[in-house]
C-alpha cells in the first residue's frame, strides 16, 4: 500500500476529479482535503504510524486552495479558533 501511495505522489500533477464535488466551484473540495489531511495526521500520530499516506491530501489541497486561505487556517489552528472539526 505504501508503494501505491508513493507511486501516486510521484506521478501527481493536479487534483483528480472527485465525484463528491462535481461542480466547477472547488471551494468545498479544498476545505475537505485540508480537514482530511490534518485528521489523517492526527490519527496517524495517535497510532504512532507513518503519516506518508496523508501527503496525498496535502498535495490536493495545496493545488486547489489559495495560499492565503491555508495560511489563515493554519493561524487559526495555532490560536485555537479554527472552525473545522479536526
Amino acid at each position: 500500500m505504501a508503494e501505491d501511495i508513493a507511486t501516486k505522489l510521484k506521478n501527481y500533477k493536479t487534483a483528480p476529479f472527485d465525484s463528491r464535488f462535481p461542480n466547477q466551484n472547488q471551494t468545498r473540495n479544498c476545505w475537505q482535503n485540508y480537514l482530511d489531511f490534518h485528521r489523517c495526521e492526527k490519527a496517524m500520530g495517535a497510532k504512532e504510524a507513518d503519516a506518508t499516506c496523508c501527503q496525498w491530501y496535502k498535495r490536493v489541497y495545496t493545488s486547489l486552495c489559495p495560499i492565503s486561505w491555508v495560511a489563515k487556517w493554519d493561524d487559526q489552528r495555532e490560536e485555537g479558533t479554527f472552525p473545522g472539526k479536526i
